[in-house]
């Protein structure tokens, strides 16, 4: 198969990584021309200012006098072959991470809200768009990302989703997918990249997955993969169990599984003694963070006696923001569990607290994308209704957004990339995703120097006509898209 793609006649250096993020995945679709569709389609996912529909996106190429059928079966007729798309995703992150650091992965469960009552493997649930004080209903989607969280660069992060997994429930509409818990998603996640990491030859690598509290669950703790940690938030008054000692080993009957019962974490709180706490200072996203913490184990849960955890405690924190106005703010306290690991003949934390916490602080990087990939990037505004294709045509634009940021990384690193224009404008330290959506768009029409849509003088002000003109010459011009 011929791999060589023209996004651009000057291939700059963001399209030049972009291109060859998709020239390597070429080998996931079995016959060339689904495959240049697909980098059409892709395109347009770029141009289209729209919404993020199969329509918008072939008006956005100009398709809008042939036989639109064959963009439609990408989805309906596993033409587009997420499970493979994602593995080699997978394996293009793994540039960045040597075999001595550890692979860092977010979990989460994301709602994708559909409006009919017969899209394939939608249910309700409660509304994201209503009040806190009287939540209501919505229908929609339930997904378990599985994002890679890069490495740090000045205290930033960013989480590029690698894989979405159907988690449709039990009363959903019938699909292709079968239901299955949010946790149950999230071991196979975990399972999946465990597998990609010892495929790559990265068999002792250790991977690390951060979720928040629906995985603190009996079953996943019992089933982890091997080489792998897992962080994630528990409930205050989760019950604990101090491990068995010696002594109770002995005698007749069954050996004691457990120790006596040791303090909840709500319990743990109400210690106001400085001794028993350590102050950690972090610093996440250019901020500093006073942190006190302190570590509860080896400890055990219940129905899980042979696999020992540590907990950490962090107190809430009282802190002020602004200048001109300031005013208090207070950060609750949090509580997370990580499995312990067997280690110079004892059980110990596999991570220091402050890589641990860290961690568990850019966990966040996952919900900023959730936002960006709904808001911005149209993420479940495709028509197709099929039991098949009203999940695939979801996790087509999660491949796409993640290959667009992971090329992007690959460009700017997190601090680099574009800078707003105009000196008004507060510049942040890293680059934002409207930069990266405008450079892109910026580099595909070929307008980086200059903006084709602006006036040549003071007294020839932007009229509509001459914005609609400008604007489909940039769109519809053949030898820039």
């Amino acid at each position: 198969m011929n791999n060589d793609i023209t996004l651009s006649a000057e291939r700059p250096a963001l399209l030049e990584a972009l291109r060859g993020l998709l020239a390597g995945m070429s080998g996931a679709f079995e016959q060339e021309r689904t495959f240049r569709r697909v980098v059409a389609l892709f395109v347009a996912e770029l141009l289209c200012l729209g919404r993020h529909t199969v329509t918008q996106l072939l008006r956005s190429l100009g398709l809008v006098d042939f036989d639109w059928s064959a963009w439609y079966r990408l989805f309906s007729r596993c033409r587009f072959a997420e499970a493979e798309l994602a593995a080699l995703l997978l394996k293009e992150t793994l540039e960045h991470v040597s075999p001595e650091e550890s692979y860092a992965v977010t979990m989460d469960g994301v709602i994708v809200a559909r409006t009919g009552t017969k899209v394939a493997g939608s249910s309700l649930w409660r509304g994201q768009k209503t009040v806190a004080f009287q939540r209501g209903l919505q229908r929609g989607q339930r997904f378990l990302e599985i994002a890679w969280l890069t490495p740090e660069e000045g205290s930033y992060s960013r989480a590029i989703p690698l894989r979405w997994f159907p988690a449709v429930t039990a009363k959903a509409v019938p699909s292709a997918a079968q239901p299955r818990k949010e946790w149950e998603a999230g071991l196979d996640g975990l399972r999946w990249v465990r597998q990609e990491l010892d495929g790559a030859g990265r068999v002792s690598q250790q991977l690390v997955g951060i979720g928040d509290g629906n995985f603190d669950v009996q079953d996943i703790w019992r089933e982890l993969p091997e080489h792998t940690t897992l962080v994630v938030r528990c409930a205050r008054n989760r019950k604990l169990f101090a491990m068995a000692e010696a002594k109770e080993l002995r005698g007749p009957g069954r050996p004691a599984l457990y120790g006596p019962r040791l303090p909840m974490p709500a319990e743990l709180l109400r210690e106001r003694k400085r001794v028993c706490w350590t102050p950690l200072t972090l610093v996440i996203r250019g901020r500093k963070r006073e942190l006190q913490y302190r570590i509860q184990g080896p400890c055990l849960l219940e129905g899980v006696a042979e696999h020992p955890v540590y907990l950490i405690v962090v107190r809430g924190q009282t802190y002020t923001v602004g200048k001109r106005q300031p005013r208090q703010r207070h950060r609750k306290p949090y509580h997370m569990l990580v499995n312990a690991v067997w280690r110079d003949e004892a059980w110990q934390l596999p991570f220091s607290p402050a890589q641990l916490l860290t961690w568990a602080w850019q966990r966040w990087e996952c919900e900023v994308a959730h936002r960006e990939m709904k808001s911005a990037f149209g993420i479940g505004e495709k028509q197709c209704w099929g039991k098949r294709s009203a999940l695939t045509s979801v996790q087509w634009g999660v491949w796409v957004y993640g290959v667009c940021v992971l090329a992007a990384y690959r460009t700017w690193g997190i601090l680099g990339g574009p800078r707003r224009s105009g000196g008004w404008y507060q510049q942040a330290s890293r680059w934002s995703f409207a930069g990266m959506w405008q450079a892109y768009r910026a580099e595909l029409w070929g307008a980086c120097g200059f903006s084709p849509l602006s006036a040549p003088s003071l007294t020839n002000w932007l009229k509509p006509e001459l914005w609609m003109t400008g604007l489909s010459n940039a769109l519809k011009d053949p030898g820039r898209v």
